[in-house]
């Protein structure tokens, strides 16, 4: 009976570490909780956030910074959304001017 208890426990961790955390809506804890987002990071993806929802990945990585493609890719695997989409890498990369303009 008691190895039951400790599957159910499994299976619910297991349900819990891939949960998905949809950027234009999760909450700073939910942010904080994708390993590769602290603090400083969650608090930069709400304040973009406050100027409309990130409408692709592109989007969250112009307006959120220390997030390129590696760190995308990366938090994509850990469960972060936009749109409901993982991250895909783009065909052509972010133009640097459009970064460091915004």
């Amino acid at each position: 009976m008691q190895w039951r208890w400790s599957l159910a426990g499994l299976a619910l961790c297991a349900q819990l570490a891939w949960a998905q955390v949809e950027a234009n809506t999760a909450t700073e804890a939910q942010l904080d909780g994708i390993h590769g987002i602290g603090p400083a990071t969650s608090g930069r993806i709400l304040q973009a956030r406050q100027r409309g929802p990130f409408t692709d990945w592109t989007d969250l990585m112009l307006r959120v910074s220390g997030i390129g493609q590696k760190k995308a890719a990366q938090l994509s695997q850990r469960g972060l959304t936009v749109n409901g989409k993982s991250f895909a890498t783009p065909e052509s990369p972010l133009p640097s001017a459009s970064r460091t303009a915004q």
